[in-house]
């Protein structure tokens, strides 16, 4: 099983990034699936989060209006779009899979596959 994350870099405030992460020997229809952050000194968090059945999203209150889930079932993937960055989104971002819910803050309750991470830094 791997999860593949891509799309990091550096971006000016203001700016957009797409993240995705790409899965391979999981199906990812069949899992709840979100994107963790990490910022150097802290602890990883939940940024935003799609359950199944319902396909409801959930995000961190940080991040609501500016981030976008998707699921890209056909093709085994799921999305982060960012928008309207700001530095304190600077973080290692990972794609994660498991469980079928997800919390009311952005992250799954249980997480069966990581992904490694990919770097986000937000600077002028």
């Amino acid at each position: 099983v791997q999860l593949q994350a891509s799309g990091g870099g550096l971006v000016q405030p203001g700016g957009s990034l797409r993240l995705s992460c790409a899965a391979s020997g999981v199906t990812l229809e069949y899992y709840a699936i979100g994107w963790f952050r990490q910022a150097p000194g802290k602890e990883r968090e939940g940024v935003a989060c799609i359950d199944i059945g319902y396909e409801r999203s959930y995000y961190l209150d940080s991040v609501k209006g500016r981030f976008t889930i998707s699921r890209g079932n056909a093709e085994n993937t799921m999305t982060l779009e960012m928008n309207s960055l700001k530095p304190e989104d600077s973080a290692a971002y990972y794609c994660a899979a498991g469980g079928d819910y997800c919390s009311g803050y952005g992250g799954l309750i249980r997480v069966d596959y990581w992904g490694q991470g990919t770097q986000v830094t937000v600077s002028s």
